[in-house]
């Protein structure tokens, strides 16, 4: 079996990566540089995909489509905002949104997956993104699915989220099972030489560790406790203004 998906360098697709290396998958993983503001991700992406190769086979592309920035430039990833420094679920997460990203790199995994003979694409979308993000819901997955098999009626591809019924704890919880080496990777939306710790996928990220009581695996000790203190005293923040 052949499956293409969309690897970020994050928790979320790494994990995508390792499930579906454990189903018997040949997998085509995809990074793509399409402007964001630092590639940092590419680089975790590329290690997580040398490490899963020792648990099967990984065939790993990086393709930069970085032409297309000027035409999708917006908001705090690829735009000029800055960084917000909250939860998810705050309003103010909207500028982390890039333009149509998840349709276009999709429709491009989609064509990749036609030239290769694989009947499936795959991207790592979950329940915690559903409020922010559209194009990580499961009506979104659905519509693009159908106009994907429509789209190649004579060699058809399917589009998977298998996580979108999950949250980032439920994630991660699979991912310790499968031994995902989440010491590679990386979620941060500032391209630093280690996580900020407060920003929204930061935030995002220590509490799905803390809910399944382990320590990312990707902080030093020292940097665990200062991750745990600013979630706790953010979410504090977020209660009080409730």
């Amino acid at each position: 079996m052949k499956a293409v998906m969309l690897l970020s360098g994050g928790v979320d697709s790494s994990t995508l990566l390792y499930y579906l290396l454990d189903k018997g998958y040949e997998v085509h993983a995809i990074s793509f540089y399409y402007g964001q503001k630092h590639s940092k991700e590419m680089v975790s992406a590329e290690r997580v995909a040398e490490e899963a190769g020792k648990r099967g086979k990984v065939h790993y592309l990086q393709v930069d489509i970085s032409t297309i920035h000027d035409l999708i430039s917006h908001g705090a990833l690829t735009g000029e905002d800055e960084v917000p420094k909250a939860f998810y679920t705050e309003e103010s997460q909207k500028r982390t949104i890039v333009p149509n990203r998840n349709m276009i790199l999709l429709s491009i995994a989609a064509g990749y997956a036609v030239k290769i003979g694989a009947g499936e694409v795959y991207y790592a979308a979950h329940l915690s993104d559903y409020s922010i993000y559209p194009d990580c819901r499961k009506e979104f997955v659905k519509a693009l699915d159908t106009a994907v098999y429509l789209g190649n009626l004579w060699t058809p591809v399917e589009v998977k989220a298998p996580f979108v019924e999950m949250t980032k704890a439920d994630i991660v919880k699979l991912g310790l099972q499968l031994g995902v080496p989440y010491e590679l990777t990386w979620s941060c939306y500032e391209g630093n030489d280690r996580p900020c710790l407060s920003c929204g996928t930061c935030l995002e990220r220590t509490e799905a560790f803390i809910i399944n009581k382990t320590r990312d695996p990707l902080l030093s000790d020292e940097e665990w406790e200062i991750a745990v203190k600013t979630y706790e005293e953010m979410k504090e923040d977020e209660s009080k203004s409730d």
